[in-house]
């Protein structure tokens, strides 16, 4: 699903985010990015859906050269991807339902197949009778599942969480967790980003840490591996 071959990635003030990464995620996996403050890790998630694109090296996502890739077929890369931010990235003056179809919208899907998964997934993530309330009326918990409804609502193959558990107390990360864990288990990749130490010593999957812009330990069934 994702594959990168000496990735390097400089930005213009000189600062070197990827350093030569290396790294292949199949398909169906379950994959935690770890590792300090300005260690790469929002630059390694970003070019996962072209927000940033490689200095140099090969960045394949389902077989989309991303550093090749132009921009007018962005779009269509990111309609394989699904994103879920820290900070939700709800359209405030559209309600729950609205926020979710508006990813269908994009894509000119038919208002009766909008309707059909957009109340599908609201139901997944146990939203479809909040389907008319507004992103202020939810706690953050609620504004996080309406992210995650919006994120699979296009079926994607894969779906990138960047910190999706760092603005919600304990019991509501995992529960938020605990949709991630259903939507891996039909299938999807999941890529997630994050600095909760019990997240994922409790929910084992493969662990990714980046310092320096490289890859310093991938660990099938890891832990998080950093002093609190």
């Amino acid at each position: 699903m994702i594959q990168m071959k000496n990735v390097y990635k400089k930005y213009p003030n000189g600062i070197v985010a990827l350093n030569g990464m290396n790294v292949e995620i199949e398909q169906g996996e379950f994959v935690y990015v770890v590792g300090p403050s300005g260690a790469g890790k929002s630059t390694f998630i970003k070019m996962m859906y072209r927000e940033e694109r490689p200095t140099s090296g090969q960045m394949l996502v389902d077989g989309i050269d991303i550093a090749t890739l132009k921009n007018k077929k962005v779009p269509l890369l990111r309609r394989q991807i699904g994103v879920v931010f820290q900070d939700f990235k709800l359209l405030p003056r559209l309600n729950v339902y609205e926020n979710v179809a508006f990813a269908l919208e994009v894509i000119e899907e038919s208002p009766s197949k909008i309707r059909e998964r957009v109340m599908k997934v609201l139901d997944m993530v146990g939203l479809k009778h909040k389907a008319r309330m507004f992103p202020t009326e939810l706690s953050g918990g609620e504004q996080q599942r309406v992210s995650i409804a919006r994120s699979i609502v296009n079926r994607p193959k894969v779906v990138i969480a960047d910190e999706p558990t760092g603005n919600l107390d304990p019991e509501t990360s995992l529960d938020i967790m605990n949709l991630f864990e259903q939507i891996n288990a039909s299938g999807t990749t999941i890529l997630m980003a994050t600095h909760n130490r019990e997240i994922v010593n409790t929910l084992r999957h493969r662990v990714i840490a980046i310092e320096g812009g490289l890859i310093v330990r991938d660990v099938a069934g890891g832990d998080y591996g950093y002093e609190a």
